[in-house]
Order: structure tokens, then C-alpha cells, then sequence
């Protein structure tokens, strides 16, 4: 899997439109992924094989793009898709919820969203659907692809530049580091609920 991977998203400066396309793609149509390409290209990078810069720029565009797309269909097609969902009384209750909760808190769901495969595409048709303020929305839709860019392929370039020698142990090794953040976050956000819970 690591070796088509690597083929895939090789040393060609086609991998920037690669990284880009992925990325925007997997806004709309999670399986996508967005995530193992912008590592596996960081990780080239790291063995100077990419710029580490272009990595960024093209995931961060992708996702950007992506996101807005995915508002886009929640503003327009949405409403006729979810009408099921926010027909009557409880319907409109639902509504009013998602919309005070992304008035309140859309800024940070926006950027959490980003780091959740899935996740991201839920927060941003909800955003749409909800009507969420575009220039609002495009502001934090912005701040959340850099900060994923960043991360991933940063992590793919601390791989790469660990083991310049091993392409293929510098993405385990990247893809190891996620592993352990995302465990990490997971138990993070689980014990204060479990806690809450006994008590």
C-alpha cells in the first residue's frame, strides 16, 4: 500500500496538483485521501524531493477550495436534500439549534472540523444549509486549511527529513506520529466524560 502510495505522489511537480485535487475532492467525498497524500508529499519533501512550501500552499488550496464547494451545495441543493430532516416542530427546532450553534461556535467546529475526516463535510453543508454568513464562514474555512496543510505535510517533512535515506520508514514513521496524536486527542476528549459520568 505505502509503495502505489509513493507512486502516486511522487518527486513530479504534478504531486502539487495531485495533493490539490485530493484535498479539494475529499471536502465533498470523504474516502478521498487528502490527509495521506499531503503527508506522503511532505515526506518527500523532507528527503528533498518537493518544496515543503508548495506542499502547504497546494493542500491548503485544495482543502479551501473544497470546503467552499461543500458550502456552496449545503446553501443551494441543500435545502430541498434536508427538508426531511427540518420538517415541523421538532424539524424547526433542529434548525434553530444548528444555527445558534454555528452562530456561536461555527469559528471553532469550522477548524476542528478540518482535522475530521468526515466531520469536515458535515460542518461545512451544515454551514450551507444554515446559511451560515459567507465572509464568516470563508475567514475560518481559510484559517482551518492552513492549519491542516501545515500539520500534515509537517509532519510528513519531519518523516522525510528523519529518514532522508527511507522514503517508505519516514512515511511509517509520520503516519506513526498521527496514529499517536489522534489516540492521544481521542483519550483526551473521552476521560472527562467518563469521569462526569461516574460522578
Amino acid at each position: 500500500m505505502l509503495e502505489s502510495l509513493t507512486a502516486l505522489v511522487s518527486a513530479s511537480p504534478w504531486t502539487y496538483a495531485v495533493v490539490l485535487g485530493l484535498a479539494a475532492a475529499d471536502a465533498l467525498f470523504p474516502l478521498f485521501p487528502s490527509e495521506t497524500a499531503a503527508i506522503a508529499a511532505g515526506v518527500l519533501a523532507g528527503a528533498g524531493d518537493l518544496s515543503i512550501a508548495f506542499v502547504i500552499a497546494a493542500a491548503a488550496a485544495g482543502a479551501f477550495i473544497g470546503d467552499n464547494s461543500s458550502y456552496a451545495v449545503g446553501r443551494t441543493a441543500g435545502q430541498t436534500a434536508t427538508r426531511p430532516l427540518f420538517r415541523g416542530a421538532k424539524g424547526d427546532a433542529r434548525r434553530l439549534w444548528a444555527e445558534r450553534t454555528l452562530e456561536r461556535r461555527g469559528g471553532y467546529l469550522i477548524v476542528v472540523a478540518r482535522f475530521i475526516p468526515g466531520g469536515r463535510t458535515v460542518t461545512t453543508l451544515t454551514a450551507g444549509v444554515t446559511r451560515m454568513r459567507w465572509p464568516r464562514f470563508v475567514g475560518f474555512a481559510g484559517l482551518a486549511a492552513v492549519l491542516w496543510a501545515s500539520f500534515a505535510a509537517g509532519i510528513g517533512y519531519l518523516g522525510g527529513k528523519t529518514f532522508e535515506d527511507n522514503t517508505l520508514l519516514g512515511l511509517g514513521a509520520a503516519f506513526a506520529v498521527v496514529f499517536a496524536i489522534t489516540v492521544g486527542v481521542e483519550l483526551a476528549r473521552r476521560v472527562p466524560r467518563a469521569r462526569a459520568a461516574s460522578c
